[in-house]
């Protein structure tokens, strides 16, 4: 039976994959992780917690992603998203574990108008970004059978997103402002985890590879924030603005659509379109609201 650990594990992701992980109980044993126990910052911290757990494969769903933050912080990002995966990358080579590794859409600059593929040149326009690619390439040197996993603009019904921050706003005022010259695509991270699950059986690499992962589609965030909030039934406006009328301390890439051609043929996956995925996201949101 092969054993998963999962660091990161009280995010979005991590939190989904928890939900998700009894479908493969038979086949895995699963340990969930997060900075309480585990700070991944501590280089020799994460090579004894995972000589003594074991993992044969690690999902690293651990990162700092506040963005605009990370331009005022950027040692700490850094420390998280950078050495932290150098961490952890070294310390799955010496117990000859698998390491698939979270990043992101924004170690791209944006000045393409075509998605992105693994093969193109990452250029980052923020520290957060810049943070990001420094852990990717740590994988790609420490971890002998290291997997990058990009993914873009993630939301769940769990922790803090944009899908959530657009309810609470809506809800508050009659329009909201949303920029709608960023082209990107939504990620629902329960269709995240699914992927991880369905990969994970079929993972051969025995070198480091690079995947990346988005629901099907395109959106602007205006295009998304508008979904949000007809979807959800209320009673709010959503006003197009361009960047320029809402800047932010960390520069965003204006078009971040990743190609996902390559997992799909690697790993048979059927890819949702995003406005599906927000469908069934708002309905476990709702159920959760009425539970609580």
């Amino acid at each position: 039976m092969v054993k998963i650990l999962v660091t990161g594990a009280d995010g979005q992701l991590g939190c989904e994959l928890r939900e998700l992980a009894p479908a493969l109980s038979s086949e895995a044993e699963w340990e969930f992780t997060d900075v309480g126990e585990l700070d991944i910052v501590d280089r020799q911290m994460s090579s004894r917690f995972l000589l003594m757990h074991q993992p044969d494969i690690l999902i690293n769903c651990a990162a700092y992603t506040a963005v605009d933050k990370a331009e005022s912080e950027p040692e700490l990002a850094k420390g998280i998203n950078a050495e932290g995966a150098a961490n952890l990358a070294r310390a799955c080579r010496n117990i000859s574990a698998r390491m698939i590794h979270i990043s992101t859409d924004f170690v791209f600059n944006g000045k393409q108008t075509t998605p992105y593929n693994e093969e193109d040149k990452a250029d980052p326009l923020s520290e957060y970004g810049r943070s990001k690619l420094e852990g990717e390439q740590a994988v790609l040197k420490e971890s002998a059978r290291g997997v990058i996993l990009r993914t873009s603009w993630l939301y769940s019904s769990y922790g803090s997103n944009f899908v959530k921050t657009m309810l609470r706003l809506a809800k508050e005022h009659d329009e909201i402002n949303v920029v709608d010259d960023q082209i990107g695509s939504p990620t629902w991270a329960q269709d995240l985890a699914a992927a991880i699950l369905q990969m994970i059986p079929r993972l051969k690499n025995e070198a480091p590879v690079i995947y990346q992962y988005a629901n099907a589609g395109t959106a602007s965030w205006y295009d998304f924030a508008h979904a949000v909030v007809e979807m959800s039934g209320l009673e709010c406006r959503i006003i197009p603005i361009p960047t320029s009328a809402y800047p932010t301390p960390a520069p965003r890439p204006p078009y971040s659509k990743i190609s996902t051609a390559r997992i799909r043929e690697d790993f048979d996956l059927t890819i949702p379109h995003w406005r599906d995925s927000l469908k069934t996201c708002l309905e476990q949101i709702r159920s959760q609201e009425t539970q609580s």
